[in-house]
């Protein structure tokens, strides 16, 4: 005889792995998580704004089918019956893709991308496309487009960017699991400021086929989700080599899910000694201290490093970024530039006065750098960790740069600082909850490994959320 099935206010509670765990052990079924999902968006949404447009309709006949195969005992995959949403810039062929802009709030590809059409291979539902930053491009999550998303724990504060709605959706248990994208942070910025985990991959990790560009030596696609666990599943599912995108690298996927043993007994964890920690707010630095303190405890070695190169490092990311971004909306801001929200037109323009040259130096220079990293920092320790955010999330007033709040670029700037230098390096990062500020709002800390070093950075997340339950926490919203 089944167990009984979970209510659906349980089931807005449970993690991803849980899920999908439930359906194929007949405990739930798909159509009870989606229908729970559907009503956690309609009752709650109104003050978050996580959801830009939902395919219910499709998403129940999806979940119907899906139960009809688990009753013949046919699993799809390990995510069989869960329902997804994602920032609005995954395509699939006929459904909405606004990219949280104006200028595509009507368009509608005629093809899936890759990682989408892997998570419904796996059995997950897509219930619908999040709210984000227009074309992915703050760090903050307003979007004067479709309304800023506002953080579940409070609402007066930012979600962080670009990812917003993956972030607000998966905290205020809307979703289980989303898809964002990180070019500057936007994975591990929304995640942090959310209190959930989020992971982007080394670069070329996962397909980029079907995804909105934003950044060619940058862009990065993952996952955000409740934990360690989540995220790995999630990862293990999207990434690999992919025909349709030949940047994609061939490197074999393990199983990250089966390397989450706990065991970091002997692993060295480096704090960098410079940069990361500048004027770092003092309840971040010592949520910062308790969490290492938690993966010592466990058996880990706190090291001190350096990080060679940092002034370098921050200086050809930002000329990276900027120029490719500038690049593909050329075309755009010629046809369209007050389609652009103010600080969007402004980073653009900006970004066609910066000289070729520059733009190929930083280029050239990465290999450089990033072996110089792999000796100094990786020939001492295994992962080095830092803040995500070096200070307090600012509200969403604070960094309203369009609105001119006074002190608002400063603000605006300040919040990606610790995760855009993660991006030109090009390496695994995930970030995870470590506590909250006197505000009540979340507080993370990233994890950084070698090149294709995923499963250690998700082993040292996942060992570190056995001893703490930050990530079980959830905003009353």
């Amino acid at each position: 005889m089944n167990a009984p099935l979970k209510t659906s206010t349980a089931l807005t509670d449970v993690t991803l792995v849980e899920a999908a765990d439930m359906v194929a052990r007949g405990e739930t079924t798909s159509v009870a998580l989606t229908a729970a999902a559907i009503e956690a968006f309609k009752s709650k949404d109104a003050k978050v704004n996580a959801l830009i447009w939902m395919d219910e309709q499709n998403a129940l006949e999806t979940a119907e089918a899906l139960d009809r195969m688990r009753k013949a005992g046919r699993i799809t995959g390990p995510l069989h019956g869960v329902p997804l949403a994602h920032k609005d810039m995954y395509y699939q062929a006929g459904k909405p893709c606004t990219c949280g802009s104006a200028i595509r709030k009507d368009f509608r590809p005629a093809y899936t991308a890759t990682v989408i059409d892997r998570l419904h291979g796996a059995g997950s539902i897509t219930l619908g496309g999040l709210n984000m930053a227009e074309f992915a491009q703050n760090p903050s999550g307003h979007n004067r487009h479709f309304g800023h998303c506002h953080n579940p724990w409070s609402l007066d504060y930012c979600t962080g960017g670009s990812s917003s709605g993956s972030g607000a959706a998966v905290a205020a248990r809307f979703v289980s699991g989303a898809l964002g994208s990180d070019t500057g942070g936007s994975i591990r910025l929304p995640a942090s400021i959310c209190g959930v985990t989020g992971i982007k991959g080394t670069q070329t990790r996962v397909s980029r086929y079907g995804v909105m560009p934003l950044s060619f030596s940058a862009d990065n696609v993952g996952p955000l989700a409740r934990t360690a666990r989540d995220c790995a599943r999630i990862l293990s599912v999207i990434a690999g080599a992919d025909p349709m995108d030949p940047t994609a690298a061939t490197e074999p996927v393990p199983d990250y899910e089966s390397l989450l043993d706990g065991d970091v007994r002997g692993l060295r964890i480096g704090v960098p000694t410079n940069y990361f920690f500048d004027n770092v707010d003092p309840e971040v630095g010592a949520a910062f201290e308790a969490a290492m303190a938690v993966l010592q405890a466990r058996g880990a070695e706190i090291v001190p490093v350096t990080i060679p190169h940092m002034d370098a490092v921050v200086a050809y990311g930002s000329i990276v970024s900027r120029c490719e971004g500038a690049t593909i909306h050329a075309q755009w801001m010629r046809e369209r530039p007050d389609d652009y929200a103010v600080h969007l037109n402004a980073r653009l323009y900006g970004s066609y006065s910066i000289p070729a040259v520059y733009y190929v130096e930083a280029l050239a220079r990465r290999g450089a750098i990033l072996k110089a990293v792999a000796s100094d920092v990786f020939g001492a320790c295994d992962v080095f960790a830092t803040p995500t955010l070096r200070y307090k999330v600012p509200t969403l007033l604070e960094t309203d740069i369009d609105a001119g709040t006074e002190g608002a670029i400063e603000k605006f700037n300040a919040i990606s600082i610790n995760t855009r230098p993660i991006n030109y390096l090009g390496l695994p990062s995930v970030s995870v909850p470590c506590g909250f500020d006197s505000n009540g709002v979340p507080i993370g800390f990233q994890i950084q490994g070698r090149p294709f070093a995923e499963g250690r950075v998700l082993k040292v997340a996942d060992a570190y959320q056995r001893d703490t339950d930050w990530h079980t926490r959830k905003p009353a919203v």
